[in-house]
């Protein structure tokens, strides 16, 4: 019984509190030190990519009090304008092309202070004496170089930065050097990018940038498997059956199509993100969550993919390209249709693999890899497939055979966990449905909106290598793809065209379906 109006006030809000969702938990920042000191360069900075994703990152970051005001913000590219013009027009981005991000005011008027812009050409020995002269006005000699500029310069601009001094560290003061991708186009291109820049550098201050790992759910593959018992005693071949990892677009190639003819599909996605995806999934638990740990762990799994014989290179893969469709009641353009694109591409804009790992954990377990452009949903995803229960003990019923339980990482969109498997459905007779229990971020947290951007920015400047590539397992990811470029370069394993808004080619479905298997479905 109730004693008091005050105990009434608690069972009512306790009450109230069970019958409601349990509050989001917020994120907890007071445990993140404070960024040091330092001048970040920006080399391309005119380029949508400073203006859409690095700035806005920047923008979060100071929100957060992860950065203060002593990081000055340097862009450097070819035209000519001014410190404020620079400034007023990455605002004016911000506020007016990016639609998810609050631009505060007060908040950008301090950033705003330590914008400032320095013209010159990329290649020329004048930009670097500016570069120099900017370190040497600030109050720290801390420098974050940041190459968000074509690939084609970034063997360039760190040799020039070698030849003139700007990459020598001293007890006080740290260089760092942020490559984005694609680091190489093969396997010969990643080792040659990898010795120019390790001839005037090393290792621990290159930065080698994959996006995706900046995603928090990407970050949470790893606090998944290693933090909860329940995983650990099933994640191997003796249990799963085999892993899919997906990575799908509903949009097209858009205004990229001369950059996609060069590149294609499996370039993009498959040596980068989808082999960090991967090697996260997969990797061996790290002695611990440190930056050399975890970069160990990552390039001996990579290491371990088997290497896939010339002849295997076509029966272990399928290439696909959009071809015109209508979509909602809009008419969607083939490939061959986009702008800057051939007539007669044989650029794929799908692709789908085959990979087996030889260690221990994995042997004989393979994993499927897909990725493509105007497909039936945006959908990020490991899929986790469990062998299916050996024996369906339910005689006298329809049921004759167990369809295999799936765990699902949720990437992007709708991020979380999901695991889905098999209940008795209401009524007199026994019958199985597919039910489903996870979690969802958006429900569980409360999120800020970000570009995945801010934690890769924040850990190079305060020194931890933990999310970015290192060269071996660069050029593992390479080795491993490289047999089915060297296969398509020589004419072998025809691109097969498949209709936009669909799951991708019949080839893909056949790759699975020879082991009886069948793709997740999208969305």
């Amino acid at each position: 019984m109730v004693g008091s109006k005050a105990d009434a006030k608690q069972l009512a809000a306790a009450t109230s509190v069970s019958k409601n969702k349990p509050p989001k938990i917020k994120p907890d920042l007071k445990r993140a030190a404070l960024a040091p000191s330092a001048t970040l360069f920006l080399f391309g900075a005119a380029g949508d990519l400073v203006k859409r994703l690095l700035m806005p990152a920047l923008c979060n970051l100071r929100r957060d009090g992860l950065i203060d005001d002593s990081l000055r913000i340097v862009g450097v590219d070819h035209n000519p304008r001014s410190d404020g013009e620079y400034a007023d027009s990455l605002r004016d981005f911000i506020r007016d092309e990016i639609k998810n991000q609050k631009l505060d005011p007060k908040l950008w008027g301090k950033l705003a202070k330590r914008i400032s812009y320095l013209q010159g050409d990329f290649l020329a020995d004048a930009t670097y004496q500016g570069i120099a002269a900017r370190i040497k006005e600030a109050s720290s000699g801390n420098a974050v170089f940041y190459l968000a500029t074509a690939p084609r310069f970034f063997g360039d601009v760190v040799e020039c930065l070698g030849k003139a001094a700007l990459l020598q560290e001293t007890r006080s003061a740290f260089r760092r050097v942020i490559i984005e991708k694609p680091f190489g186009s093969d396997l010969a291109s990643a080792q040659q990018l990898n010795t120019r820049i390790l001839n005037v550098m090393n290792e621990k201050q290159v930065y080698r940038m994959d996006h995706f790992l900046g995603k928090e759910t990407v970050q949470n593959i790893l606090v998944s498997r290693f933090a909860n018992g329940i995983f650990e005693a099933i994640w191997n071949h003796h249990y799963i059956d085999h892993i899919q990892i997906t990575a799908a677009e509903t949009v097209g190639v858009e205004q990229r199509g001369s950059f996609y003819e060069n590149t294609g599909a499996l370039r993009d996605m498959v040596p980068n993100h989808l082999m960090q995806l991967l090697a996260m999934v997969a990797m061996e638990p790290p002695s611990a969550f440190a930056a050399d740990a975890v970069r160990d762990e990552k390039a001996k799994l990579l290491g371990a993919i088997r290497p896939t014989m010339p002849d295997e290179a076509i029966a272990n893969s399928a290439r696909g390209q959009y071809t015109a469709a209508k979509i909602d009641g809009r008419q969607v353009l083939a490939y061959r249709s986009e702008d800057k694109v051939e007539r007669s591409s044989e650029t794929e804009t799908f692709v789908a693999l085959k990979l087996m790992i030889d260690n221990w954990r994995w042997v004989g377990m393979p994993f499927y890899l897909r990725t493509g452009k105007r497909l039936s949903a945006r959908d990020t995803e490991i899929a986790i497939c469990f062998k299916p229960a050996p024996y369906a003990q339910f005689r006298g019923t329809k049921i004759r055979q167990l369809k295999p339980n799936y765990l699902i990482m949720q990437i992007q969109p709708n991020e979380g966990l999901w695991l889905d498997f098999h209940a008795k459905r209401p009524g007199p007779t026994v019958e199985i449905a597919d039910v489903d229990m996870g979690f969802s971020y958006a429900d569980a947290f409360e999120l800020q909106p970000s570009t995945g951007y801010e934690t890769l920015i924040y850990d190079c400047l305060i020194g931890d290598q933990t999310l970015f590539q290192r060269a071996d397992a660069i050029e593992s990811g390479w080795r491993a793809v490289q047999p089915f470029l060297d296969a398509w370069a020589k004419g072998e394993g025809a691109v097969e065209g498949y209709a936009a808004g669909s799951a991708g080619p019949k080839g893909a479905d056949e790759l699975l379906a020879r082991e009886k298997r069948s793709w997740h479905s999208l969305g």
